[in-house]
């Protein structure tokens, strides 16, 4: 397995690579970490799913869930992977959007445990984790460095294959576009997410938006940002 692939340059969508590589049609689906459930609903909206079970730790961005319009096959649940509150053998897919690398790094061969019962014989993990590079990465660990929690995520996701707990299906390398429209944005989305409490001191606060505005064209700021797929698979 490999961590990066500084090689790749295809340009993709990760919903249209769920379409290329997973059939969802009457599938129940587990994601862990939905955040603001963007995904979470297109995938909703975009495929025949039989039921998305979405879980959030952040306990303000859940409640946000909770109260926003979602489709009926979504249910919204509090809870960390660490201990998934399923019968075993009960999901067919579990998908992780830039999650994993948030889940204590104590309790990451925990997690992958729990995935592995939950997960129906053949069943897959499909797990993207942001790459630790790029003038977007560049940008964030101005003040929020991820570095060490990536190559954990990584080394954890190696660990459960390396085991046997889970086999390797296919590692898929692309870079997906991140837009602002400034940034105020950026601010917004990124600084000032809920789960993680950012404080920037003025003098940082003064680096960051000088950085970011080195990246503004004129339709705003655009970035190349290299992602990783690590799809795992249950054994039959």
């Amino acid at each position: 397995m490999q961590i990066a692939q500084p090689s790749a340059t295809e340009t993709a969508n990760e919903l249209e690579l769920i379409r290329q590589h997973l059939n969802l049609d009457g599938t129940t689906i587990l994601e862990l970490g939905c955040g603001k459930a963007q995904l979470t609903r297109a995938i909703a909206q975009n495929f025949s799913v039989h039921k998305i079970i979405a879980t959030e730790v952040d306990t303000i961005q859940h409640e946000v869930n909770l109260a926003s319009e979602h489709p009926n096959n979504i249910e919204f649940r509090a809870g960390g992977a660490q201990a998934i509150a399923l019968p075993d053998n009960s999901v067919d897919i579990v998908f992780m959007f830039k999650s994993l690398h948030h889940v204590p790094v104590e309790l990451m061969p925990l997690a992958f445990q729990e995935i592995e019962r939950v997960l129906k014989p053949q069943g897959s993990l499909w797990i993207s984790e942001p790459v630790y590079a790029g003038a977007f990465n560049e940008l964030l660990r101005l003040f929020h460095d991820e570095q060490k929690v990536r190559e954990a995520a990584f080394q954890h996701t190696q660990a459960a294959v390396d085991s046997g707990l889970l086999q390797l299906k296919q590692q898929i390398f692309f870079n997906a576009v991140t837009h602002f429209v400034d940034f105020a944005e950026f601010e917004q989305r990124i600084i000032g997410v809920t789960h993680t409490k950012h404080v920037l001191s003025p003098e940082l606060a003064t680096q960051v938006e000088m950085a970011f505005n080195q990246q503004m064209g004129k339709d705003g700021a655009n970035f190349l940002t290299p992602q990783r797929i690590d799809w795992l698979q249950k054994a039959a």
